[in-house]
């Protein structure tokens, strides 16, 4: 068995533990009963004719209802271990991953980047928003028992809990061409003190400024205007919430819906708007994408929050939020992660930045979607 380091590890294995001990006991026993009935019931003259057997109801009945229960009890303890696998948390640590031939890019919501490493803290949920530029991917990490499949043209969403700090590797566990075998590296698990001191080591702009600098450069703020109406949505506030479309379809803002107004926004067209938006399939990458997603998500809607152990940054409009009880990030109630400060203010520094570079109506909203 792998290592156990994440909070569903125990509960992931308990359930392959119970389907090995069913399989292995329904195995034996219909090995041992054919070999009894062979015994029992064999020929024993050339001559013998078999009695002939009318069969049992009873039997029947035990034989299809001890099954069936024992299926359910399958079914049961899978979804519910199934929904707590790929239902995120509200409160984690955010990271976008895009996977390409042959390597896994990771990017933190402080601007860290990183390539077949990731580092996170011990005790706090991660999220995972994944894509790939190319082909089929599958992110896996053993010791954590999650793995998912990245498919392009989708968002997949992952999250874990790390209890022990330490190395552990993560695979691409979908043949994905010449060079798949090398597609790997390694969740490097962190003290929260320690995961603080490497945040403040120091990266790139965050994906939200990398995003507004995006959206002005390619004309974005020329339509979906901040500050009043222009030709396209004002994209202010509308994350996580309900879009009126044309055909009186509703349809919710979020990371999906988005990367299809980006990319083929023909798709969809708001209510009261006309389709002018042209399409940006083939100009610009998947983490640039991202980065245009949390910029819209920087400007208000449903909050994003990103939290790494105390410290919670909530990308809602203007706003930035100070610490939240350890206790509240947590899935395992057991050990609590320490309260740990902000090594250096980098979040909230980075949130404020882009709040100020939107101050007094200088910056626009994403002016690429005319039909958001």
């Amino acid at each position: 068995m792998a290592e156990r380091a994440s909070s569903v590890s125990t509960q992931y294995d308990a359930l392959f533990g119970y389907i090995t001990a069913i399989t292995i006991f329904f195995s034996a026993l219909v090995a041992i009963l054919i070999f009894y009935f062979a015994v029992k019931f064999r020929r024993r003259d050339p001559l013998e004719i078999p009695r002939p057997y009318a069969g049992s109801l009873k039997l029947e009945t035990i034989w299809t209802v001890v099954p069936f229960l024992i299926a359910m009890t399958i079914f049961a303890w899978g979804s519910s271990l199934y929904f707590t696998l790929y239902r995120a948390p509200k409160e984690a640590v955010e990271i976008f991953v895009v996977g390409k031939q042959w390597m896994w890019k990771f990017q933190h919501t402080e601007g860290q980047r990183e390539i077949n490493e990731l580092h996170v803290p011990v005790g706090s949920r991660v999220k995972l928003t994944l894509t790939t530029e190319d082909v089929i991917h599958a992110f896996a990490v053993p010791a954590f028992r999650i793995r998912t499949d990245v498919v392009p043209g989708k968002y997949t969403y992952l999250w874990f809990e790390a209890t022990k700090t330490g190395r552990f590797q993560l695979f691409c566990s979908e043949y994905c061409g010449t060079n798949h075998s090398g597609m790997n590296g390694y969740v490097v698990v962190m003290d929260p003190t320690e995961y603080q001191a490497w945040l403040a080591g120091g990266g790139s702009e965050s994906p939200a400024s990398q995003g507004e600098k995006l959206f002005q450069s390619i004309g974005c703020a020329t339509c979906h205007k901040l500050d009043t109406q222009g030709r396209c949505p004002n994209l202010t506030g509308v994350f996580g919430k309900p879009q009126q479309m044309a055909d009186g379809s509703t349809v919710i803002a979020d990371e999906a819906y988005i990367r299809e107004s980006i990319l083929t926004p023909q798709a969809k067209t708001v209510a009261g708007f006309q389709q002018l938006m042209p399409t940006y399939q083939g100009q610009l990458s998947e983490e640039q994408v991202l980065q245009l997603i949390a910029y819209i998500r920087s400007l208000g809607g449903q909050p994003a929050s990103t939290t790494a152990g105390s410290r919670t940054t909530t990308t809602a409009p203007e706003t930035t939020t100070g610490a939240v009880s350890p206790d509240s990030q947590r899935s395992n109630p057991l050990s609590p992660t320490q309260p740990r400060g902000n090594a250096n203010g980098s979040a909230g520094t980075q949130v404020n930045a882009v709040n100020a570079n939107r101050g007094g109506g200088t910056s626009a909203p994403r002016g690429g979607n005319s039909n958001r």
